[in-house]
């Protein structure tokens, strides 16, 4: 019963104080130890009222004490919160320090004393940003799932924001939950402020053409263009106007955004097999010098978009059938990136496999960058990669090269299973077929000899 008595009793200054008394510490010599001043420490302890302590003088006193960082957290909670009033200068760095020592049963506890108040969520979003901004992507998630499980008004900043950035940083390469957080966010993207909202149109068309969603990447590139097209004009009459005020801050030049809205939807056309359409959207970004307010960022985005557009140029050439190019096409692919390179060798396997010739002497070429191609680890890369290896597999097994292909059907299974694209693994198991109708014409082949 003493024990209970007891544990109902404990305070944090209670037990502060009783391990100030343990060590034999006066408050100078605790101040000396702490770096707290002795006046301090003693209107902490015994104050009536007492001072506030903050965060970071308890883990102070927890190290001069040898206790582990988060020592008396559990307590900490009267410091910040009280049935009048929340201290919110105390509450965010001490939430912020349970996410960073482990003290999940402290953050559960204080959160629902919060919320008693609505006004409250506010505080829950601006640590969630905190945590967001510092990198803290995933220590961040709980924070903006509290404000959108408890704000009621799905157009608040607030909620919606929430969205957003739960939308950036559940992105993975799982191919199913990819498309449900697609699902999930999508309905909010025109509720954003314009500088965020173009950067969430972009990473829609993105994530859809990795899971390939080809109309949907098409359409939230054309969403994009659009915009990004309209904040320009305005951004360019306020100039012209004189009229103060910030010019709109983006996570990337506008004309990243522009010329991005006009990749993804001709690379969507491109995928459905509508190549001269597509080439309409790729002659729009080859040059985009003409794009005004650009900056240094945005000259080197001017000069990317150039050479994507050389690349996707030989891209859609080579797929319309145009073979007289390939060793050409092949010449620019060597001064590429390895990202770019496998871009470039998917339409050169498509083409040779709609076509019928021969590349045995491109892959040759670039085996050592085939061979690094399982260095990409994000989902447009993985996407890449998978139908690379599926070209692959059709070429190879088009070669009469049984165990060839079945090397690369395999490759298609593990990266399908590894992006969770098991919807797609009858295709891949399909390419087996090759082995059946092979073993057919050999028999016949055989009954004709005999």
């Amino acid at each position: 019963m003493g024990g209970l008595q007891e544990a109902m009793h404990r305070s944090l200054r209670s037990e502060i104080e009783k391990c100030r008394r343990k060590h034999g510490y006066t408050f100078s010599k605790l101040g000396e130890l702490t770096g707290i001043n002795p006046g301090s420490l003693s209107e902490i302890l015994n104050g009536n009222p007492p001072r506030a302590i903050t965060i970071g003088q308890l883990d102070v006193l927890a190290k001069v004490f040898g206790h582990d960082p988060g020592w008396l957290y559990e307590l900490y909670t009267e410091e910040c919160l009280s049935e009048q009033r929340i201290s919110r200068p105390r509450l965010i760095p001490y939430l912020i320090r349970c996410v960073e020592v482990g003290r999940k049963d402290c953050i559960e506890a204080a959160v629902p004393l919060m919320l008693e108040n609505p006004k409250n969520i506010s505080i829950l979003f601006a640590l969630a940003e905190q945590l967001y901004e510092k990198g803290q992507l995933k220590e961040s998630v709980p924070f903006y799932e509290y404000v959108i499980e408890n704000e009621k008004d799905s157009y608040s900043n607030h909620f919606v924001m929430s969205q957003y950035r739960l939308f950036r940083v559940v992105l993975g390469t799982n191919a199913e939950e990819n498309w449900e957080n697609v699902i999930r966010f999508s309905p909010y993207r025109n509720r954003l402020p314009e500088n965020y909202q173009l950067d969430a149109l972009f990473q829609l068309a993105r994530v859809c053409y990795a899971l390939q969603k080809w109309n949907k990447s098409g359409e939230y590139g054309d969403e994009l263009r659009l915009l990004a097209e309209t904040v320009c004009i305005h951004e360019w009459e306020r100039l012209k106007r004189n009229k103060k005020g910030e010019p709109l801050k983006t996570e990337r030049h506008l004309v990243y955004y522009y010329g991005m809205g006009h990749l993804y939807k001709g690379a969507a056309l491109e995928m459905q097999g509508l190549y001269e359409e597509a080439k309409q959207y790729v002659q729009v970004y080859a040059d985009l010098g003409w794009f005004e307010l650009l900056d240094e960022n945005g000259r080197k985005d001017v000069e990317r978009f150039k050479v994507w557009a050389r690349a996707n140029s030989y891209t859609l050439e080579v797929l319309s059938g145009n073979t007289s190019i390939i060793e050409e096409y092949a010449d620019y692919l060597d001064i590429l990136p390895t990202i770019e390179v496998l871009a470039g060798l998917n339409a050169i396997m498509k083409s040779a496999n709609t076509y019928h010739f021969c590349v045995d002497d491109i892959l040759e070429r670039f085996a050592s960058q085939i061979a690094s191609f399982d260095q990409f680890t994000e989902a447009i890369g993985l996407d890449r990669h998978l139908r690379f290896r599926y070209q692959m597999a059709i070429y190879e097994f088009g070669k009469g090269r049984i165990e060839r292909g079945i090397e690369e059907t395999i490759y298609c299974l593990s990266l399908a299973d590894l992006m969770n694209r098991h919807d797609e693994t009858l295709t891949y198991i399909a390419l087996f077929g090759w082995l059946g109708n092979m073993n057919n014409r050999i028999g016949n082949q055989n009954e004709l000899g005999g």
